[in-house]
């Protein structure tokens, strides 16, 4: 916590208002300021050091094998469908083998709250666990951009602030890594959204046939620079806004990473004797100095932390050299460092599972019961009957069809009711849609006169078949002159 500077290096309103103030005696900030930041309000560059400890291998075994996952995921097929693709030019999104529209308000906005809930549930269970363990932001700053920091600023394997300054073929190297990485990176980024097959044909092929999507490619590329090159931890400090919703989902019984203050104070350098009354904290500061976003965990709870662990694998560290025991600092909760009990069933626990499962239910019976296709019955322009003759009536209809399959397929169309009626395909002798095709097809439906009543309508039903054996059965109205 910064305190306000000494009245002697404020400046002076008066004469030599005017003048240029020399850099001792700006403004500083008299309270806490952003991490990345220094007093001045200047940008501070973080470079922490590296604690190889017992979380970090798990940590670094999760991210590698998240790594692959990110880079395999658009290459692996289920039902011939990758497991995702965001198909923005054909405006469908696949998931799983399923195929959602953007007229698929309803599944869309379950999964999409399905997905919200599960975040609230799990930052309520485990804390900020995404974004110290799964969040792509985390997985390659830590684990790709950073080691190549380390790898060009000569200090491989531990980190910190380089011994030397870094030469400049090493800084232009850097560079050159990073545009390379940058590059690979945006072109799977663009792989979520138009497909492996696509991609791969875009490559191959010159820039200037597809001028759009090396344009996106080329704009990732330079945020993806911006971003792992400069901006770095300040995109979950200031631009991400996870950080500020954990004030709403944390509770006092969250997990957290925390430093136990009851036990660290007061700090005190140095080896203990036996009349000591100074806490376990020896006041190393190690836990700062590999903070990646340059917090100092024994502040408390901060929007900063990210719950990446270092902090607890270098107290671990020192407190085993100090013969003292680990776990100054450690995955627990507000109330667990007051001393209450931990509570597994308390008011969130309870509500969001409960609200997660209807809402899963739900999702799941509304993609169970999607067929193949889409279809559905419109009425044709022009006039809404004919008469043919003084016994037979003809509509005229659109039907609507949708294929959400990845093969062509063929349909038949069949009045089911009224049974006296006739269906007759028009400009076509079957209608047939390939992947991911949608059109509208004219059919027209002869009713014998008898059929209406004295309004002149009738119920009518049709059931449409696809070549796989998929059927729906859909109402329409019919219309006939009134009696």
């Amino acid at each position: 916590m910064s305190t306000s500077p000494p009245q002697s290096d404020l400046p002076i309103a008066g004469e030599n208002a005017g003048e240029n103030i020399e850099h001792s005696a700006m403004l500083e900030a008299p309270e806490h300021v952003l991490s990345t930041l220094e007093k001045d309000g200047s940008r501070r560059w973080l470079r922490p050091r590296l604690a190889k400890g017992f979380w970090w291998k798990r940590r670094r075994a999760f991210a590698y094998a998240l790594l692959v996952f990110f880079v395999v995921l658009p290459h692996i097929r289920i039902g011939g469908l990758p497991p995702v693709l965001l198909d923005i030019p054909a405006r469908h999104f696949t998931l799983l083998g399923y195929t959602f529209l953007a007229t698929d308000t309803l599944p869309l906005a379950l999964a999409m709250l399905f997905g919200l809930l599960s975040i609230v549930l799990a930052t309520a269970l485990t804390g900020r666990v995404w974004c110290g363990w799964a969040c792509p932001q985390t997985v390659y700053m830590e684990y790709v951009f950073r080691p190549i920091d380390r790898l060009f600023e000569g200090t491989k394997g531990k980190g910190g602030k380089p011994k030397e300054k870094i030469e400049g073929w090493r800084r232009f190297a850097r560079w050159g890594v990073y545009l390379v990485l940058c590059a690979l990176l945006a072109n799977t980024f663009i792989a979520y959204f138009v497909g492996t097959d696509r991609l791969f044909q875009w490559m191959q092929s010159s820039p200037f046939q597809h001028p759009v999507a090396f344009l996106v490619m080329f704009g990732m590329t330079g945020l993806m620079m911006f971003d792992f090159l400069y901006f770095r931890e300040q995109t979950c400090l200031i631009a991400c806004p996870y950080g500020r919703f954990q004030s709403v989902m944390l509770d006092r019984q969250s997990l957290i990473v925390a430093y136990d203050p009851g036990r660290g104070e007061p700090r005190k350098k140095g080896r203990r004797t036996e009349n000591d009354d100074a806490g376990d904290c020896v006041a190393c500061n190690q836990c700062v100095v590999v903070c990646p976003t340059g917090i100092d965990i024994r502040d408390g709870l901060q929007l900063e932390c990210i719950n990446c662990t270092q902090c607890i694998d270098a107290c671990d560290s020192v407190m085993s050299k100090v013969n003292k025991p680990a776990g100054l600092i450690r995955y627990s909760s507000q109330d667990a460092l007051a001393g209450n009990p931990p509570k597994l069933l308390r008011l969130r626990t309870i509500a969001y599972p409960a609200i997660l499962a209807v809402v899963g239910i739900a999702l799941f019976l509304v993609v169970w019961n999607m067929s193949g296709f889409d279809a559905r019955p419109l009425r044709d322009k022009g006039s809404p009957f004919t008469i043919q003759d003084q016994n037979t009536i003809s509509n005229r209809f659109l039907m609507r069809l949708v294929n959400r399959t990845n093969e062509a397929r063929e349909y038949t169309f069949e009045i089911i009711e009224p049974e006296s009626a006739s269906l007759y395909y028009v400009d076509t002798e079957k209608p047939k849609l390939d992947i991911d095709e949608q059109a509208r097809f004219p059919f027209r439906v002869e009713v014998p006169t008898k059929t209406f009543g004295p309004s002149g309508n009738a119920n009518g039903k049709v059931r449409v078949t696809d070549d796989a054996g998929n059927e729906r059965i859909l109402k329409m109205q019919l219309l006939g002159p009134r009696r």
